[in-house]
Order: C-alpha cells, then sequence, then structure tokens
C-alpha cells in the first residue's frame, strides 16, 4: 500500500528523513481493527516524530499520521483516538500510554490497524476530511479550555500564536462556548482571520492587552512565555500543551507567577471520552475545523513542508482517494 514514512532520522533537516511510496499492508491482530483510511490530518508531532523525539531508530520505517477518519471492517465510518495503552485495551495492561507512530504504524496510508477500543463513530454532520482533524490538534485545545482552564462562558482567555491547528481550534471552540477569545500572531493576514473566526481582537506577539485574561492557552513556548504569563489576572490560569519555539525561556517570571498565585496547568492530548465529546459539540454546534488545505497523499511532502515553514492557517489534510 502507498504510504509516507520516516525512514530516516535527521535531527537538523527532519524532511530529508520523509519518504513516499509502498509499505507493507497492515496484519490483522486480535483485539484490534483495520481501517481504510480516507482522510488524515498533519500535526506537529510528525516533524517531531522526523526528528527522533518519541521515535526511536529501531521503530524505523515508521508509517506517519497520528489523526484519520475512515471506513472500518464492517463498513462503518469513522474516527481513530490516537492515544495507544492508556487503558490496556487490545495492548499489555503494563504498556504506557503513547501517541500513535511512537510505536505502531500511523495513518498516512491506504490502511492502518489500531486496538478496536480506539475507534469511535464518525457523526453523519462531519465529512472524513473535518473528522480527521479533530482527534489530536482539536482534542488538545478542547482538553486545555474545558478541562484544565477552568473557565466558563463570559470569561475571557488569550490564544498565542494564531494560526497553529491547536491555536485556531481554541479560536473557534471558545467562541462557541461563550469565552471572551483574544489572540497573538506575527503576520497580519493571520490576526485578521484570528478575528474573523471568532477572537474580539488580534495583537501581535508581546502586545499589552486592554485587560488582563482569566486564562492562556500556551503553545509557542519560549517566545511568548513572559507575555502569557503578564497577560493573566490574579489567579488567573496558564495552560501550555507546546512549545515550537522552545522550551526554555530567557526569563521564567517566577516572582509574578507565585506573587499573584497564578496557575501553570500542563496538558496532553485528551481522552476518548472527551474526544467523544467533542465530536458531539461539533456535530450539534454546527463548528467545523478549519482546514487551510487538503492535498492527496502522495503530495504529502508539501503538506510537511508547509507545516514546517509556519505557512499555514488551521490544518492540512491527506486524502487517499
Amino acid at each position: 500500500m502507498f504510504a509516507a514514512y520516516a525512514a530516516r532520522i535527521d535531527r537538523d533537516q527532519p524532511l530529508d528523513g520523509l519518504e513516499l511510496g509502498e509499505r507493507p499492508s497492515p496484519e490483522g491482530r486480535p483485539g484490534w481493527t483495520t481501517v481504510q483510511v480516507k482522510a488524515a490530518s498533519l500535526n506537529h508531532h510528525d516533524l517531531w516524530s522526523l526528528r527522533g523525539v518519541g521515535l526511536a531508530e529501531d521503530k524505523l520505517p515508521m508509517i506517519l499520521g497520528c489523526d484519520a477518519a475512515g471506513i472500518d471492517q464492517d463498513g462503518n465510518e469513522v474516527v481513530l483516538h490516537s492515544v495507544i495503552g492508556q487503558t490496556g485495551h487490545g495492548v499489555g495492561p503494563d504498556e504506557p500510554r503513547s501517541i500513535l507512530t511512537e510505536r505502531y504504524q500511523g495513518t498516512f496510508a491506504e490502511l492502518v490497524t489500531v486496538p478496536s477500543w480506539n475507534v469511535l463513530p464518525k457523526p453523519k454532520e462531519l465529512t472524513f476530511e473535518q473528522a480527521a482533524c479533530l482527534p489530536t490538534a482539536w482534542l488538545t485545545a478542547y482538553r486545555m479550555l474545558f478541562t484544565n482552564a477552568g473557565v466558563r462562558p463570559g470569561d475571557s482567555v488569550l490564544v498565542q500564536g494564531a494560526g497553529g491547528g491547536v491555536a485556531t481550534a481554541a479560536i473557534v471552540l471558545g467562541k462557541a462556548a461563550g469565552l471572551r477569545m483574544f489572540a497573538t500572531s506575527r503576520d497580519e493576514a493571520k490576526r485578521k482571520r484570528a478575528v474573523e473566526l471568532g477572537a474580539v481582537e488580534a495583537y501581535e506577539p508581546g502586545a499589552r492587552l486592554p485587560k488582563r485574561v482569566d486564562a492562556v492557552i500556551e503553545t509557542v513556548g519560549a517566545a511568548t512565555w513572559s507575555h502569557s504569563v503578564k497577560s493573566l489576572r490574579p489567579g488567573g490560569t496558564l495552560v501550555i500543551s507546546g512549545a515550537t519555539s522552545g522550551d526554555r525561556p530567557s526569563h521564567a517570571e517566577l516572582t509574578r507567577i507565585f506573587f499573584l498565585e497564578l496557575r501553570i496547568v500542563g496538558s496532553t492530548m485528551g481522552s476518548k471520552d472527551e474526544l467523544e465529546d467533542l465530536l458531539s459539540f461539533c456535530a450539534a454546534t454546527g463548528v467545523r475545523p478549519v482546514i487551510d488545505e487538503t492535498l492527496p497523499l502522495d503530495r504529502a511532502r508539501e503538506g510537511f513542508e508547509r507545516l514546517a515553514a509556519g505557512d499555514l492557517f488551521g490544518k492540512i489534510v491527506l486524502t487517499t482517494s
């Protein structure tokens, strides 16, 4: 079957390790389900895998891709939950949780096999392309906002780095839930898009906000960390799920954190129950993932190049037909 896979690890030039070509079809195993992939979406996790983060060389070659929607062996339209091993379903009971492609072949292929527990029904209201955007970036944003940020309708939230998958999802989900969303971006066009999606206002990175916010959604890391902390009201919450600009800020802002009793919460992915809630939320409210571009699988390299350059707003989706 045709697939996009990591053939080599290259920490400096990750795309040099990406290859497109034929790979063996997955073999059936007890307690697992094989899904015909209709659509899959790119995440920064795929780039990190090519750098060897979370992916050991002895696992190569590894088909990339965490997220997918498709058709299962019984003809049902399904979405995949990409966290494997968190409950013991389909794997050893003591196996630590991992994201698909850290141990098991991924979704950038015509077929993928996952534990049957990880297969959820796709709402009829969502296309395959839309549903394929949800299991990583949108689920991460959902958990950050509604599980970890502690916000309620009417509260204010700053999203750093508008344009990325998680940041875009947070703006759309927050707006739909009655939150006052603010955003930052270095790019004027992305700031404009953020407002069109529902942000009250979008600012250049580091800009002083008109009022301190109740929570900050942080995925950028070192470049925006100080601004995130300074933008919070006393007792506010900073939720972080990534550090695309690095994980070592020059100013940790520790004095401000303890003096204002700020909460710093780490957030990773989300649970299967939260993905079910997210699917229902999208189906019921009309909220849809923001898709920047849809490409056929054989043009996956173009999608990786745009993701690496940050030249996108929303998700890049790969389709198999």
